[in-house]
């Protein structure tokens, strides 16, 4: 076997592991119950409008491809994991959105350069575990003078603290991977980007989510629904105590986070950077 049969193999069972992480759980009613108003958020920052050829890598179940053809644009939502499709095509039809739903490695778009008017990815391509291989295809299936927009959960922000707080849980990451949120540093993300863009405009936001009773109930649903969460337990099924210590860990970050606002439940603000940036010609 050669090196590169070796790499590819190596990289088919790293996705593999990827597709079936997001098939487990519920992603689709996580993004629906708790951040909502995220994809509709990108696609008014990036200006979609009718008539355009829209991209979303990693589209999930639709969160900003749902909001863009619903902007009149002709969206393909792509993901590597299409068992998240069918949720997404249950909202679509009920918002009289059309679009299309298409199977698809960030790492390795199957579509053709300068393709789309507008790419975009709301916190999906951050979980592609190769950064830079994943930033060269959004750069190039998006034509010269289109958008590219992202938005993803900042490393010091509640979700980057979270991964934070269940990577000693976790599996070693495979040779090569980068973690999820360096995709929510403005540094990181423009040298990606490099000079192939420009007028490059991020700014950090926060969403507020108040849908958790207690802290505790926070922990449950992500253990529930969220896939990285669900892999990280079962990392450590049969060691109770490091489960238990994980369960405890995430209490208590919830339980700093909570800005105690709420009429007697918790209340989280999640920070994300929101980035646009226009390829160069």
């Amino acid at each position: 076997m050669t090196m590169q049969n070796s790499v590819t193999e190596a990289d088919r069972a790293l996705k593999t592991k990827h597709r079936a992480m997001w098939a487990q759980g519920d992603y689709p009613s996580l993004a629906a119950e708790v951040i909502p108003e995220l994809g509709a958020v990108l696609v008014e920052a990036c200006g979609v409008r009718p008539g355009q050829r829209v991209l979303d890598v990693a589209a999930g179940s639709g969160n900003a491809a749902i909001p863009a053809a619903l902007a009149g644009a002709d969206v393909v939502a792509s993901d590597l994991t299409p068992e998240l499709f069918e949720a997404g095509r249950a909202v679509a039809e009920k918002q009289g959105a059309h679009l299309t739903w298409q199977e698809a490695d960030a790492e390795a778009l199957p579509f053709g350069d300068a393709e789309f008017d507008t790419v975009l990815s709301c916190v999906g391509v951050m979980f592609a575990p190769h950064h830079q291989q994943a930033a060269d295809e959004l750069v190039r299936v998006c034509r010269p003078g289109g958008t590219i927009g992202l938005l993803n959960w900042t490393p010091q922000g509640f979700i980057g603290r979270m991964f934070a707080v269940m990577k000693p849980y976790a599996p070693p990451p495979p040779p090569g991977a980068q973690p999820p949120p360096l995709w929510g540093d403005e540094d990181h993300v423009r040298a990606l980007l490099g000079d192939r863009v420009t007028d490059v405009r991020a700014e950090r936001r926060t969403v507020r989510v108040d849908r958790f009773e207690t802290p505790e109930a926070f922990r449950d649903y992500f253990k529930e629904r969220y896939g990285p969460t669900i892999s990280v337990y079962k990392n450590i099924a049969g060691e109770p105590e490091r489960a238990a210590a994980l369960d405890a860990a995430l209490v208590d970050l919830a339980r700093d986070g909570d800005l105690g606002t709420g009429s007697g439940g918790t209340v989280l603000e999640w920070e994300y950077l929101l980035l646009t940036a226009r390829r160069a010609g």
